[in-house]
């Protein structure tokens, strides 16, 4: 789990990581601050393979789940790190109907399309642009998707920039624009385990989510429609609660989800940065902190790892060794009109805004 207290020298590098199987080179690109925070990502997928954070003793550990070697990313990976699109999350059936004309998407998740489809944004290699700013450094990933790219409508010019401060903010900028209407849901899929990667499970950590409602889902966890609350149910995280206190409860929706696997909806404020979320460490006492300008956040507690991926380091991930909380809009809502819209126009700007701020509690 641990990692070497040597610190970088503040600023962003690039380095080889790896080439694909026709030859291209993947680069890593690496955020240092002058608290020794690091952050490394790739071109493959803009996947952030290691994010050295400090704790209450100063002790810098990587606390993201990867890979050490490109090949893993390549192999079998359930997401890690990645920049996930066009569509974060699932769409019913691979289906959705634009402007009176159906487009039919991969079905990658049981009867469902999930994340962007078989080769979604996860796995395209992005051009880099690494940057210094003041005290902040970062990196603007860009990547077209062309008309048709996953049976999606529409040439899509992306850009995400990661930006790391001097205040230990990884702040996430999203920018796309079309030349036909299509659906656009981007985020990033971070698996996180506070304690370090591959120290174990997550079930200790504290977790707060600023959300009196969630949108429950049918078996093959899809969005029912109903914006249900959460009040009285185990999806209550407005105060803070462990996340293995009611995870394992007898009860339908941790059935469909074998766990938490579900979006939130927000309770936003006058800001358009919204307060989303909140986890702690006990062991470590690291906190991180999640501000977005998204409507809602999928909180997914690795219940689908399964011991058979051994990660970073020879680590095992087994279940629940790590979460996700992916900011976005709703899953589906290409087929839910009483959704907020993720339909981008041509002449409009997408844009999506997301900020983990890293501290500790004594």
């Amino acid at each position: 789990m641990q990692q070497s207290n040597e610190q970088l020298e503040a600023g962003v590098t690039r380095e080889p990581f790896g080439q694909l199987p026709d030859g291209t080179q993947v680069d890593v690109l690496v955020l240092t601050n002058d608290d020794g925070m690091v952050v490394r990502a790739i071109t493959y997928g803009g996947i952030i393979t290691s994010l050295r954070v400090p704790d209450r003793n100063g002790q810098l550990d990587d606390i993201v789940l990867g890979y050490d070697h490109l090949e893993g990313y390549l192999e079998e990976s359930p997401y890690f790190g990645a920049i996930i699109g066009r569509y974060g999350n699932r769409i019913a059936g691979g289906r959705f109907a634009l402007d009176g004309q159906t487009h039919t998407l991969a079905t990658n998740n049981g009867p469902n399309h999930l994340h962007g489809g078989i080769t979604g944004f996860d796995k395209v290699l992005w051009q880099a642009e690494p940057f210094e700013k003041g005290d902040s450094v970062g990196v603007t990933f860009s990547y077209t998707s062309r008309d048709g790219e996953e049976g999606y409508p529409g040439n899509l010019d992306v850009r995400v920039t990661y930006t790391l401060t001097a205040a230990n903010k990884l702040v996430f900028d999203y920018y796309a624009v079309t030349d036909r209407p299509t659906p656009v849901n981007l985020t990033q899929h971070s698996y996180f385990n506070l304690a370090g990667d591959g120290s174990g499970d997550i079930l200790g950590h504290h977790l707060t989510i600023n959300a009196d409602h969630f949108t429950p889902v049918d078996s093959t966890l899809i969005p029912t429609g109903a914006i249900a609350p959460v009040a009285g149910t185990p999806f209550d995280f407005r105060s803070a609660t462990a996340i293995g206190a009611r995870i394992d409860l007898d009860e339908e929706q941790l059935r469909y989800g074998l766990g938490y696997d579900h979006n939130f909806v927000l309770k936003r404020g006058d800001s358009a940065l919204t307060h989303a979320a909140r986890v702690y460490d006990p062991q470590t006492g690291r906190l991180m902190e999640v501000y977005t300008t998204e409507p809602g956040i999928q909180f997914y507690a690795g219940n689908f790892l399964d011991g058979s991926i051994t990660g970073k380091a020879g680590h095992v991930y087994r279940r629940r060794y790590g979460f996700c909380l992916e900011t976005q809009h709703f899953p589906d809502s290409p087929n839910k009109a009483e959704f907020p819209s993720t339909i981008l126009r041509p002449g409009d700007e997408y844009r999506s805004t997301t900020t983990y701020v890293f501290g500790i509690r004594p």
